[in-house]
């Protein structure tokens, strides 16, 4: 069987990326460590044993084959990672509470409810509840 183990997502700045994805929407650290070249290799991912096997990369996003990709999906409205949560209207009344900026406040589409926020480091992140 395969299963997904890592995925990434480009950011403008590892630090200010893992302060966001840890502190404010509650992810764990998994992976920290310098391996040189002035960027660390970080990684998060949900705290409580969930998906303990799953983890994001948040990886620099300068470069050649990066910055084209970003400014396009982020142009175009397009989320660069969704996330799934339990209570989405809750999450969207806690984050927003945090000073998140949401470009789409919570609102059904087809079989589930949808928030997407800027992630303050190059991204917009959706949200996801099941409605059905």
């Amino acid at each position: 069987m395969i299963k997904v183990a890592m995925t990434s997502v480009y950011v403008d700045d590892v630090a200010k990326a893992h302060a966001f994805y840890t502190d404010v929407l509650g992810f764990e650290t998994r992976t920290h460590v310098d391996p040189g070249g002035g960027a660390p290799f970080v990684t998060v991912g949900a705290k409580e044993g969930a998906q303990r096997d799953l983890e994001l990369l948040l990886e620099p996003g300068r470069g050649p084959l990066a910055e084209p990709y970003r400014r396009a999906v982020r142009e175009a409205g397009l989320p660069a990672i969704v996330f799934s949560v339990d209570d989405l209207r809750a999450e969207f009344e806690r984050l927003r509470g945090e000073g998140v900026h949401f470009v789409q406040d919570p609102r059904e589409q087809g079989p589930v409810l949808t928030a997407l926020l800027d992630d303050t480091v190059g991204n917009l992140i959706q949200l996801v509840q099941p409605t059905g």
